[in-house]
């Protein structure tokens, strides 16, 4: 009865003890501005799934991905005020679509690690920057070490 009590107590301590998952640094920010390995999935207006048509231009993306360890994807999720009911509603739209593009590419054999999804407002990029609704997703350069 004592060990049992014992294994219950060390289990529960195991279990609130915080995961130690080895997270990737990097940042998507500039992102959008990268031109070459890129892709734009669409979504119906107001809507958070991508459109069945437009996932097939993924595959290229997560084979890249897979084939170069050293290179991480960025999803970035779009939507107009107007979908949403306003900026915030529209923000949140955003992410849903890039956490659903994300999904997919994990669904494609893309560690969730290498992947970051976030939403994009009407402030944050500048001019020549495509913002039209939906989620784009680009495959960055490989990092360069430090050294």
């Amino acid at each position: 009865m004592i060990r049992a009590a014992l294994a219950l107590l060390l289990l529960a301590a195991l279990a609130a003890a915080p995961a130690r998952a080895q997270l990737r640094e990097f940042s998507c920010v500039g992102a959008e501005r990268l031109e070459g390995e890129a892709a734009v999935i669409g979504f119906a207006r107001g809507g958070d799934r991508p459109r069945a048509e437009d996932l097939p231009a993924l595959a290229p993306l997560a084979e890249a991905a897979r084939a170069a360890p050293s290179r991480n994807l960025c999803v970035l999720g779009f939507a107009a005020e107007s979908e949403g009911g306003g900026a915030t509603s529209a923000s949140r739209l955003a992410a849903r679509r890039a956490r659903a593009v994300a999904l997919e590419l994990a669904k494609l054999g893309v560690e969730r690690d290498r992947v970051r999804a976030e939403a994009r407002t009407r402030g944050f990029a500048s001019g020549g920057v495509e913002r039209r609704p939906g989620a784009r997703v680009i495959l960055l350069p490989a990092e360069r070490d430090p050294a």
